[in-house]
């Protein structure tokens, strides 16, 4: 007995004699050593289980007004992982099959109890609970993992039905657990074609490896994700899952995005500059010329006259082409005041008033009540939204156009969105648009949404615009609010 294991038992029994029988069985063990604590109090008795470290609990089925099993369910609710074995004075297949399915690990008839039988049955709960000591370590190591991970996971049956999510997946999706069980992976997806490929590719190689895609929260929000999905077999158990993580890329997309309009707006700049010097030397000189012949030749000579005012005024339009080149690429000293988004709007709609009542447009604004105050400088931001506005109010046919203005108020940020239902923009000139020269106006010189896109930039706001043909075209304005 000298090198025997000790293991600590609690013993919940109301019958004094059946604990000296049970104590004496116990002491006549030759491979442990155990070491009896003796409760008859029920209450008592949960208190001892949670409190102090046992390593099996001998329940009494009958213990006055309660019974063992509510002890067992007491054991299991509270997640004690100590193996418990129900005595009871008489056989009874009901309350072997209650014992059971409570989760008791063995049960025991008085009557036929011996110290063979009492020591066997402790020693198989003992190896039993080890395995589930085993197994709930992992299970929570690996359910940590899952629930503390930043990234968004889901776990999918073969039906491609959700089954669980982690706190992440259900914060980014902007969704309730209840909500995220009644899902398919295909709900997740903006574009149905990008699902199908997605299935495709699980059904034939069971996996999918940094899919770049667009997915959709509940409130309608389209994020660029990185998707990697996994089909994991498991014939054992005949449960088989998708597991699928979600790496959130759009604040990089974002910064991507920015740093390669700022080198974009940085490039156009130089070349203007470059433009601008290379054409402005001869152009003078050009102009110096034209006055020199001017004041040789005869004033009367009718051709004289008209062929100089051709290249006069040519020279002009050239000169007035470099300057608005200039002006829209070049950065610009601001005057930075902090002014509410009523007053931008109102002042710029002001400005394009007599446009929109001349083509018959209709006003429609949303702005909410209580708008935040922005640090910008008012004359040059009143410039970039009219430049928006004019070509909506151009875009849209006399006396059937809307002109949609609409502000939304987010924690953080304010959105200003310029909508209309005008002719809209092809998909391949939406990359061009703020694009120096481009334009599908008449007459125009394509250097207006140039020179908007800089001032905005130059504010740290963002311009996205959406757009559909014969349908009209949405510009909307992200403005970070200052502290």
């Amino acid at each position: 007995m000298t090198g025997a294991q000790e293991i600590r038992v609690l013993l919940v029994e109301d019958d004094e004699d059946d604990v000296v029988l049970a104590r004496e069985y116990l002491s006549e063990s030759e491979y442990y050593r155990f070491k009896v604590e003796w409760v008859a109090n029920p209450q008592h008795a949960r208190e001892r289980m949670l409190r102090e470290r046992f390593d099996i609990f001998l329940i009494d089925y009958r213990l006055g007004s309660e019974n063992g099993l509510d002890l067992i369910k007491f054991v299991q609710d509270k997640g004690v992982l100590v193996p418990c074995i129900l005595l009871t004075g008489q056989g009874d297949m009901k309350v072997d099959l209650d014992a059971s399915r409570y989760g008791a690990a063995d049960y025991l008839v008085k009557t036929e109890l011996s110290p063979s039988l009492l020591e066997r049955s402790i020693r198989y709960a003992l190896s039993q609970s080890s395995v589930i000591r085993e197994l709930d370590e992992k299970e929570k190591k690996y359910r940590s993992l899952f629930e503390r991970s930043i990234d968004p996971i889901f776990l999918a049956n073969d039906k491609m039905h959700i089954i669980d999510v982690n706190s992440a997946f259900l914060s980014f999706f902007s969704i309730t657990r209840e909500d995220a069980v009644k899902l398919e992976i295909k709900d997740l997806f903006a574009d149905p074609d990008a699902y199908a490929y997605c299935r495709d590719a699980l059904n034939e190689s069971e996996q999918i490896k940094d899919f770049e895609v667009l997915l959709v929260n509940r409130s309608g929000d389209k994020k660029i994700c990185l998707l990697n999905c996994v089909f994991i077999p498991d014939q054992a158990s005949d449960f088989c899952c998708y597991q699928g993580i979600v790496h959130d890329l759009t604040m990089r997309k974002k910064a991507e995005k920015d740093m390669l309009l700022a080198e974009r707006l940085s490039m156009t700049g130089k070349i203007a500059r470059m433009i601008a010097h290379e054409v402005r030397n001869p152009l003078t000189n050009l102009t110096l010329a034209l006055e020199q012949l001017k004041d040789e030749m005869p004033s009367d000579n009718e051709s004289v006259t008209l062929f100089s005012d051709i290249i006069e005024r040519n020279a002009g339009r050239i000169e007035q082409l470099i300057g608005e080149m200039l002006n829209s690429s070049r950065p610009r000293e601001l005057d930075l005041q902090l002014v509410t988004v009523d007053e931008i709007l109102d002042e710029t709609l002001a400005l394009a008033m007599d446009r929109m009542n001349l083509k018959q447009i209709r006003l429609e604004s949303q702005r909410g009540k209580d708008l935040p105050r922005l640090l910008v400088d008012k004359e040059k931001m009143k410039i970039a939204l009219l430049n928006i506005v004019i070509n909506a109010v151009e875009a849209m046919h006399p006396g059937a156009g809307i002109l949609s203005v609409r502000v939304e108020n987010n924690p953080g940020n304010v959105v200003v969105f310029i909508a209309d239902n005008g002719k809209g923009i092809p998909p391949d000139d939406l990359e061009r648009l703020f694009d120096p020269f481009f334009t599908s106006k008449e007459g125009g010189m394509g250097l207006g949404l140039t020179s908007t896109r800089n001032i905005l930039s130059g504010h740290g706001a963002l311009v996205e615009v959406t757009s559909k043909v014969n349908e009209g075209t949405t510009f909307a304005i992200h403005f970070k609010l200052s502290e």
